[in-house]
């Protein structure tokens, strides 16, 4: 398990769920990750390295999660989306009773902030180009997760054309991303952000919380 913390380190109580199936060939994502294994009182998790067999350990994680102030998603975006790990743990971690619904209140006024790559450039995230929308149209999953937890959704750090960019924009790229994590949560805009908004699930959609649907 890949972990950095210092309890007496300057900054809130991060947890970064770092997830890239292949980091060696990674080129900005890695170097985020460097970053914030640097920044002291950061706990950082390589989901990859510490979950080779999928097999997550549910209560670990939520314990992890519980004691952060701040909930860091880093990975590139594939497929318009998370890396499937990534996603098994918001499946397995984030529980109904535990993150939402019924007696769900593990994670409520807590933040959750969003760091991918894509591989495209901005531009290509256009009506006329072929990703065919602006990136801001698939963020509305990671948005809801959020919102359906009592988390705050912070505005994403988006680096695009991770493929291309120039080494300069890499480097100033992590240098933004570790000069946030460090300073969190004395962020300027967090001050104009409206609180967490309300998203209670009916006990008529949850009739027999075990089975499935």
């Amino acid at each position: 398990m890949t972990t950095t913390t210092d309890p007496g380190g300057p900054t809130g109580s991060i947890y970064v769920l770092a997830a890239h199936p292949h980091w060696r060939d990674s080129r900005v994502n890695r170097q985020l990750l460097q970053a914030a294994r640097g920044v002291p009182g950061v706990d950082v998790n390589d989901l990859y390295g510490t979950y080779p067999d999928f097999a997550i350990d549910v209560q670990a994680e939520q314990a992890r999660l519980a004691r952060a102030d701040l909930l860091v998603l880093l990975h590139p975006i594939q497929w318009y989306t998370m890396p499937p790990l990534q996603k098994l743990w918001l499946d397995d971690v984030l529980s109904y009773g535990w993150a939402y619904g019924r007696g769900g209140r593990a994670l409520r006024g807590k933040d959750c902030w969003l760091v991918a790559t894509t591989g495209g450039s901005e531009e290509s995230y256009h009506p006329q180009h072929y990703n065919r929308y602006f990136f801001d149209a698939f963020l509305p999953p990671y948005e809801q997760t959020a919102a359906l937890c009592g988390m705050r959704f912070l505005p994403p750090l988006i680096f695009h054309g991770a493929r291309s960019a120039s080494p300069q924009a890499l480097a100033a790229h992590v240098a933004v991303f570790r000069e946030r994590l460090a300073g969190y949560p004395v962020w300027p805009e967090l001050e104009h952000l409206a609180d967490c908004v309300a998203c209670e699930v009916p006990a008529s959609d949850r009739p027999q919380e075990h089975e499935e649907a």
